[in-house]
């Protein structure tokens, strides 16, 4: 017995060549071993109407136009993290514009600050969806009048086949198929009797299929989840000061963006949480000197507007869930908490805490103190005051600059520089509270003519020149930024996501093959036992795997003896001295022989 691999060169082994005389030719035998559609010519003379649009529609829906769709969504996503959008980060695109004055307004025709949204990126988004969906469906329904199907009847000349082997039995034809059906179903094979009656047929891979299927699918699944996530979406950001509240409504954040089908007077979720107590700890000595060890934010909240409240510790990566929104904590700083009188000692700002920015790993932060009502002079004039203020948590004293040396608060100290006038809050546009706008403000002046500013630690008061007021600095408190999240489709996404590389690896490493088995009498009356097998593409595996199957086989169904053998051996002379040798069965003998032609043994 033999088992062979061999290829005709230049040939597909799922596209034979015809059986010559055969009832059945070998493209049948190995045809639908995909659910890919066949690739045809158009008959460009014939065609109407009707028939481009079926020619566009095929090419839609082919696997060639389905990449190019994916490479030109990757490649559409490029200026969109390079360039910055509007629904990200509008002030950079305001900045962008007032720096390129030639640029921006061909990225305005273009749609380049609003990628993900724009009419071309849409467009390819959309046949992408299209062309996703016109593959699978009918491939899906191709696979599963496969799997009803019966396993394709056996060629009449299996030698032909990639993997070949065969063998004389003394077991009869009936016996051997009932073994080789037995044998290919404990296999796990889909395996038939052939309606012919003379063979066995048998096909296993399903997986492989089925796999290709699934990651198709998983793509569509992934573009809508990602589809429905950037439509209505949202994110805002807020800062809280400890004892200070938050409630899940429009006015409250300091900034927010959302997707373009989100309404944000019906889709945000009714809550609201406080800031309790802000804990960080951090290492003090060592090469991660000033790391943060312990970073969580204690909080209580409730949802609806009269649920209770419910303690919770909101740390890095751990957000509080709340009906479908995530808070996560995102940042941390300080606030020094400032007493402001004027020039007749009346309070107008009593022990406010003011939240500065960091600037750095150690927590150096600046930002400004704004005075806006209550302040008169000392000529009884109402005006405005302003303070640009920079905080260091740990100050290493003089010669050591205008730096913290450690996050943690271990010796603050808050410098001020003060202006007075008109703070430009009144005029109706937009502006930092973190900045001050100096256009209509005027500096307090020291006793040398240049600007007043002075370092306080804590209890310490700057008294304003000319008696126009102080500025004391009672302490400092501690504040979080949040951000609150509604990504809906994460979920699918991720599911998608897993599913698309389970699908990828099944169609990469299962392979879909198919394998015979004959069992016929010979003209000697002795059972001739045939087994071959086809795969979708070559592999040394098919031989190897029809091997095992033919040994297993062949323990049930044993070689006969040779008649060549026998009669040989009853002619030779009595006198001969070459000593007898008893009759040997066939044995199963598996090699694989890649070249045409080359010789079987």
């Amino acid at each position: 017995m033999s088992t062979t691999s061999k290829t005709t060169p230049g040939t597909d082994p799922g596209k034979q060549p015809k059986d010559d005389g055969g009832d059945q030719d070998l493209g049948a035998a190995g045809s639908q071993l995909s659910t890919a559609p066949a690739e045809e010519a158009p008959n460009l003379p014939s065609l109407g109407v009707v028939g481009w649009s079926r020619w566009f529609w095929r090419q839609l829906t082919s696997m060639r136009v389905a990449l190019v769709l994916l490479l030109l969504v990757s490649l559409g996503a490029i200026p969109g993290s390079l360039i910055p959008q509007d629904g990200v980060d509008a002030m950079r695109v305001e900045e962008f514009r007032a720096e390129h004055d030639i640029l921006a307004p061909v990225y305005d025709k273009l749609g380049l600050f609003h990628v993900y949204s724009s009419v071309w990126f849409s467009a390819i988004y959309i046949l992408l969806f299209v062309s996703l969906i016109g593959c699978i469906v009918p491939r899906t329904w191709q696979f599963v009048g496969q799997l009803r199907g019966r396993p394709p009847r056996a060629p009449r000349r299996l030698d032909r086949l990639p993997a070949y082997t065969t063998w004389r039995t003394g077991a009869e034809p009936e016996e051997v198929r009932e073994a080789a059906l037995k044998l290919l179903k404990k296999r796990r094979f889909r395996a038939d009797a052939d309606p012919a009656g003379d063979a066995v047929a048998a096909e296993k891979g399903y997986l492989r299929e089925v796999g290709n299927l699934a990651f198709h699918i998983a793509l569509i699944v992934l573009l809508v989840a990602f589809a429905w996530g950037q439509l209505f979406k949202y994110e805002g950001n807020k800062l809280i000061i400890e004892g200070d509240g938050f409630s899940n409504t429009l006015t409250q954040y300091d900034d927010f963006k959302s997707g373009n089908l989100f309404d944000p007077d019906h889709d945000l979720a009714p809550f609201s949480f406080t800031l309790k107590d802000f804990h960080g700890t951090y290492e003090a000595t060592g090469p991660n000197r000033g790391t943060p060890r312990i970073y969580e934010a204690e909080v209580t909240y409730s949802e609806g507007a009269d649920g209770a409240e419910k303690p919770k510790t909101v740390e890095v990566n751990k957000p509080l869930n709340i009906d479908g929104s995530k808070v996560y904590l995102v940042s941390h700083g300080y606030a020094p908490i400032l007493t402001v009188k004027d020039a007749k000692g009346d309070v107008v700002m009593d022990k406010q805490a003011v939240a500065l920015l960091p600037l750095d790993g150690n927590v150096t932060s600046s930002g400004a103190v704004k005075v806006m009502d209550g302040y008169r002079n000392a000529k009884g004039e109402k005006e405005q005051l302003g303070f640009n203020a920079f905080f260091l948590p740990t100050y290493g004293g003089k010669g050591s600059g205008m730096q913290s040396t450690f996050p943690a608060l271990m010796n603050p100290m808050l410098a001020l520089s003060a202006y007075h006038g008109d703070l430009g809050v009144d005029a109706g546009i937009p502006q930092s509270i973190y900045q001050l706008d100096k256009t209509n403000l005027e500096e307090f002046k020291d006793s040398d003519g240049k600007l007043f500013k002075q370092q306080l630690e804590v209890g310490d008061t700057m008294t304003l020149p000319n008696g126009a007021g102080s500025v004391t600095f009672n302490g400092v408190q501690e504040w979080a930024g949040f951000q609150v999240t509604q990504q809906p489709g994460s979920g699918w996404a991720l599911g998608g996501a897993v599913v698309a590389i389970f699908g990828l690896a099944g169609s990469l490493f299962i392979q879909r093959r198919r394998v015979w088995v004959r069992a016929v009498r010979g003209a000697d009356g002795v059972t001739v036992v045939e087994m071959a097998g086809l795969g979708r593409s070559e592999s040394a595996k098919l031989p190897e795997e029809l091997g095992d199957l033919a040994g297993v086989l062949y323990d049930q169904a044993p070689g006969a003896p040779d008649s060549s053998d026998t009669s040989d051996a009853s002619d030779a002379p009595e006198n001969d001295d070459t000593p007898e040798s008893p009759d040997t069965p066939d044995t199963p003998d598996t090699h694989a022989v890649t070249a045409e032609g080359a010789e079987k043994k």
